[in-house]
C-alpha cells in the first residue's frame, strides 16, 4: 500500500507526475482522467495506482493493491518459466566390450532420459590398447541408436574425440512421451547425469 517504502519496480501513487492517465482495474472502465481524478479514486477505493505501461500515450495505470500487483506478475513469472521445455544432454559410457547385462542397464536409462525430453550423449571410452576395438564401438553405438528409434533421432553419427567415439541423440517429441509405470519404479537414483560403466575391466 501507500506506506510501503520497499524498492518499488513500478511508479506508484504521488511517484506518477503526468497530468493525466488511463486508469483501468476489476470492475472499472478503460478511460482518460486526470492523474488528480485517478489519485483520488484509488483512495476511495483504498488501492494504490500503478503505473503499467508508461510508455503509453497517456501512461496506463491500474487500481489495484501494490503488493497484489507485484504477486500477480510473479505468479506469471513463474507460470511463464515453467512452461518452458529444458532440454539437459545426459552422458551414458560404455566400454568397447560392453557386457549384454550392462548394455540392458544403460538402454534402459537413456529411454527415460528421452522420455523426459533431454538429449542423450552416448560414447565408448577407449582406454590404452583398447582403441583395437574401434569398430566393435562404432557397431555398439549404431544398435544403441537403432534400439532407440522409435523415440529418439541421431543428430550426428558416431565420430572419434580424443579417445571417446560419441553418438548424439535427441527426442522425436521431447517431453511428450510418459514413461512406463514399471521403469519408473525401478529407476535408480543418479547425480551426475552419467551412467557409468558398471563392469570393472571392461575399459
Amino acid at each position: 500500500m501507500k506506506g510501503d517504502n520497499k524498492k518499488q519496480q513500478y511508479r506508484i501513487n504521488e511517484q506518477i507526475r503526468v497530468r493525466e492517465v488511463r486508469i483501468v482495474g476489476d470492475g472499472i472502465e478503460s478511460r482518460v482522467v486526470s492523474t488528480r481524478e485517478a489519485l483520488q479514486m484509488a483512495d476511495q477505493m483504498e488501492v494504490d495506482l500503478v503505473e503499467i505501461s508508461p510508455n503509453a500515450q497517456p501512461p496506463v495505470c491500474r487500481l489495484i493493491d501494490y503488493s497484489k500487483f507485484l504477486y500477480q506478475q510473479k505468479k506469471k513469472a513463474k507460470e511463464m518459466k515453467a512452461k518452458q521445455v529444458k532440454i539437459e544432454v545426459k552422458e551414458i559410457r560404455f566400454g568397447p566390450q560392453t557386457a549384454e547385462a550392462d548394455y540392458a542397464f544403460k538402454l534402459k536409462h537413456a529411454q527415460e532420459f528421452i522420455k523426459d525430453g533431454n538429449k542423450v550423449k552416448a560414447y565408448v571410452f577407449f582406454k590404452g590398447r583398447s582403441i583395437v576395438f574401434k569398430e566393435q564401438g562404432e557397431v555398439l553405438l549404431l544398435r544403441f541408436a537403432n534400439d532407440l528409434e522409435e523415440i529418439a533421432k541421431v543428430e550426428s553419427m558416431p565420430n572419434m574425440e580424443g579417445k571417446k567415439m560419441i553418438i548424439m541423440l535427441s527426442p522425436k517429441k521431447p517431453g511428450q512421451a510418459k514413461k512406463p509405470k514399471a521403469e519408473t519404479a525401478a529407476k535408480p537414483e543418479t547425480t551426475s547425469g552419467e551412467v557409468e560403466e558398471e563392469t570393472a575391466g571392461e575399459e
